[in-house]
């Protein structure tokens, strides 16, 4: 049995609601906020918050950005003094071993 509150919420939005769980890709709140502009329903959020050189401010940054992710200054506000988000990998700095894929040529 589904509960009556989530039957009506579906049938309020006409689909389900599904959280986007990105593997990668997710560092900073304008990150977050993107993706709820583009649809998502939630976004879920891992190495991009504890590998952030402060993660439970980072943490906190994104969770409010995702409640007001079409508001530019409440982003804006959430999002200083953060200090650095989690670095990138450059592929090329990386053996044939440690790729989990490759693409092109």
């Amino acid at each position: 049995e589904a509960p009556i509150e989530l039957v009506l919420d579906v049938a309020d939005r006409g689909r389900l609601p599904v959280v986007n769980f990105s593997a990668g890709g997710i560092a900073t709140p304008a990150d977050a906020a993107l993706m709820m502009q583009l649809g998502a329903d939630g976004v879920f959020v891992g190495s991009g918050i504890f590998k952030s050189e402060n993660p439970e401010k980072m943490a906190k940054a994104i969770v409010e950005t995702v409640h007001h992710f079409n508001d530019p200054k409440v982003i804006a506000e959430v999002s200083r003094g953060l200090g650095d988000a989690m670095p990138g990998i450059d592929v090329h700095t990386l053996t044939p071993d440690e790729r989990l894929q490759t693409r092109g040529w």
